[in-house]
Formats: structure tokens, sequence, C-alpha cells
């Protein structure tokens, strides 16, 4: 499906690589003016020079989620340059360890709840009033089937993820009656680093490129969104709607 996102300005985190980057990257193609947010300053330059070969501008701002001051100064130095903001993708997030509950480490624990969920919450909070100020705001949080299936020795990732949903479906109940609207995406196993971390003997080949993650999640930010509140699954490179229990 193809959006026209022309004039339209977007935060992406985590844009560094896998999915974060070719989801910058198509918004970009589709017109919208990128704010690229990661630590990795090589590649947040590799993708502005991507996006700038594709015809698209970006805005590149290095800078770790852990740092709660540089997100309330991201939220206002959007203001002080755009006075609105049209998409937020919440893409950042880091995997942690594959352990028993009890043999994690408290520092490992307190860092994945800090940049998955403490974060997420910091980003909302930040920017919620400039998509307010937008005539379509949308924003999509990416989540896992970590968060559902609850597997043996996933838990601080699981966790997080379970509480990154809840929030963003909160924030959708609460926006309900504003033009905001907001989903959950389960992207499934992808060929990113953090997959590679997590199952190393596994063969990439045989998972879909984050390109094409990224070009199914990109209608969820277009103008002609109606549903809010909803988590999708990206199953064969298309959305797939997420029955939630009650």
């Amino acid at each position: 499906m193809s959006v026209n996102l022309k004039d339209k300005i977007a935060v992406v985190t985590g844009a560094s690589r896998g999915i974060g980057y070719f989801t910058a990257l198509e918004l970009a193609k589709a017109g919208a003016h990128v704010i690229a947010c990661a630590r990795t300053v090589g590649g947040l330059e590799e993708l502005d020079d991507a996006i700038k070969a594709a015809g698209g501008s970006a805005t590149l701002v290095p800078f770790d989620l852990a740092d709660m001051n540089a997100i309330d100064a991201l939220g206002a130095s959007i203001f002080e340059r755009w006075g609105k903001l049209d998409i937020l993708v919440a893409n950042a997030g880091v995997l942690g360890v594959i352990s028993p509950i009890g043999h994690v480490e408290a520092k490992v624990f307190e860092k994945v709840m800090t940049v998955n969920v403490t974060a997420t919450w910091r980003l909302i909070r930040s920017v919620e009033p400039l998509l307010m100020r937008s005539e379509a705001g949308r924003a999509v949080i990416l989540s896992s089937a970590a968060a559902h299936r609850c597997r043996p020795f996933w838990g601080p990732y699981s966790a997080s993820k379970a509480a990154v949903e809840a929030l963003a479906r909160t924030w959708a109940g609460e926006t309900q009656s504003t033009p905001l609207r907001i989903t959950s995406v389960d992207p499934g196993a992808t060929r990113t680093a953090m997959r590679a971390q997590a199952m190393p003997g596994e063969d990439p080949d045989t998972l879909p490129h984050p390109r094409d993650v990224a070009k199914a999640i990109i209608p969820l930010v277009g103008p002609n969104v109606t549903e809010t509140g909803k988590l999708f699954v990206v199953r064969e490179n298309k959305l797939v709607d997420y029955r939630m229990p009650e």
C-alpha cells in the first residue's frame, strides 16, 4: 500500500540499524522528514546518506535512550523547529540476557526496563503534545511475541514488552476521542542484530529482512488509519490483527 507522507514530521528511535533504520528510510521515501534517533553516530550517518540518495531528508539526533533529559529535550526541540509532530515510531530496545530470572543481575534488569519501558513512557510524555498538534498524529510502538509467550529464560525482555504494550493500550484509550491513533506492532522473527544475539545458532537467511518488515509497518502511520489501541503482528510481510483478550 502506497502512503503519501509529504510534509509530515516523523521521529524514529533505534534508527541506526535493523527495523528502525529501514522504517526511517521508508518514511523518508514516502515524503516525511525523519528525525532519526539512536546511539550509534555511524549508523545514523549511513541512514542519512541512504535517505538523501532516495531524495528524502532527515535530522540526526544521536543520544542514549537511557538519558531521560535528552528525551525531554527532543520534544522541546521539535516544538521550537516544527511546532508539531505527525509520526512517532518507538522502535529502540535492548534484549538484556537470556537467563533464569533468579540469575539476572540487577543492573541488567534495570537497563532493560529503563531503555524498553521507562524511556518509552518518557518519550510518550515528551511528544504527546506535539502529536496532538497534528491533524492526524500516528504512533507505532514496537512490541514482541515475547510479551505473550513468556518463554523460560526470557523474563526481563518479556516483562518489558508486556509493559510497553500496556502503555500503548492505555495511551490509546486516553486519546480515543482525539485524531491521534496508536498501534503496537510485533514484527515477528526478523534478521536483526538483536535476533542474532538471542538465537546465535539460527540461520539469518531464513528470516524476513527488516526492510520488508518496515514496509509492512508504514501503512499504520497513514492518515486513513482509524483504529487505535490494537496490536498487529507482521507475518509473511503483511500486518495481521492480533485479537486482544478483553
